[in-house]
Formats: structure tokens, C-alpha cells, sequence
């Protein structure tokens, strides 16, 4: 508790004196910082084979996070909790479509594979550098927008029509 509070204080204060938003610095140091223990949990748990840990552990933590966390907060805090526009109008939908592309590879096979591993992880890579020149409001954006709709949305439709294909199959043995 003292932790993530000292972690979130301190954060606080960089993202004020470098002028970066609130938004940008829970988005990017707070989350990864309070998520480090779900991931080397996800990790020893995965070695060790135990999958149901290793899943349950992050979808248990998001639950919470977004039920509890955002639940408790908006109803313990007398004028609710506030909403940023960026939040609504691009973190939010990108969170949703995070959860949606994530179906169908999440029941293919019933596993991650490590392909899949690496796609995750270089979407989180891609959506963070996205965050941080947002921010900077940096020249380079409109370019990084463009190839990144270029490339993610199409790896994204590759991906999933690879995975129902692998589940067609797998279902017609």
C-alpha cells in the first residue's frame, strides 16, 4: 500500500513538472509499476504449467481494477471521479478493442502461443510510444498514425483470420 502510494505520488509530481498529463503518467509508469507483480506472478505461474493461475491472475487483476478499483473510488469520492476526454475518446475504445482482438486467440487452442506472446507485447510497445508522442505532441504523430493503422490494423485482421482458420481445423479433426 505504501508503495504504490509513494509510486504515485511520485509520478505525480514528475508529470507536473515536465508538463505531461495525469492521464499519460497513469497510463504508462503507474500502470506498468502496479502491474510488475501480476506479471512475474503470469510468469512463475506459466513455467511451473499452472495456466489457470497464469490467466486468472491478469483477468482476476483487470476485473478488479476496473469494477472495484473505479467502483470504490467513484463512490467513496464526493464528486466522483472524473473522466478525461483522451480517455474517452481514445483509451477507452482502445482498451475495448484490445478485449474483443484478444477473443478469439485467447480459444484457440486454449493458449498463447508464443507468436501471439510477442504480438501482445509489441501492441502494448506501440500503443505506449503512441501515448508518449501524443503527449509531446510530437511532429512525428500524424506519420506514426499512419503506419501504425497501416500495419496493426491489418496484422490484427492476419491474426485473427489465422486463428479462426486454426480453429476450424482444429474443430473438423
Amino acid at each position: 500500500m505504501l508503495g504504490s502510494r509513494w509510486l504515485v505520488d511520485s509520478a505525480t509530481t514528475i508529470a507536473k513538472a515536465l508538463g505531461v498529463s495525469d492521464l499519460l503518467i497513469g497510463l504508462t509508469i503507474v500502470s506498468l509499476g502496479t502491474s510488475l507483480p501480476e506479471l512475474a506472478t503470469s510468469i512463475m505461474a506459466s513455467i511451473r504449467g499452472e495456466r489457470d493461475i497464469a490467466v486468472g491472475n491478469v483477468l482476476g487483476s483487470n476485473i478488479f481494477n476496473i469494477l472495484a478499483v473505479l467502483g470504490m473510488a467513484g463512490m467513496l469520492t464526493p464528486s466522483g471521479v472524473a473522466v478525461s476526454e483522451a480517455a474517452i475518446q481514445f483509451n477507452i475504445p482502445v482498451a475495448i478493442a484490445v478485449s474483443f482482438a484478444c477473443l478469439p486467440i485467447f480459444s484457440s487452442g486454449n493458449r498463447i502461443d508464443r507468436w501471439e506472446g510477442f504480438l501482445f507485447t509489441f501492441y502494448y510497445v506501440a500503443y505506449t510510444v503512441y501515448l508518449i508522442l501524443d503527449a509531446m505532441n510530437h511532429e512525428s504523430l500524424p506519420i506514426y498514425n499512419t503506419v501504425m493503422l497501416g500495419f496493426v490494423i491489418p496484422l490484427t485482421i492476419i491474426t485473427l483470420v489465422t486463428v479462426a482458420v486454426q480453429q476450424k481445423k482444429a474443430r473438423q479433426r
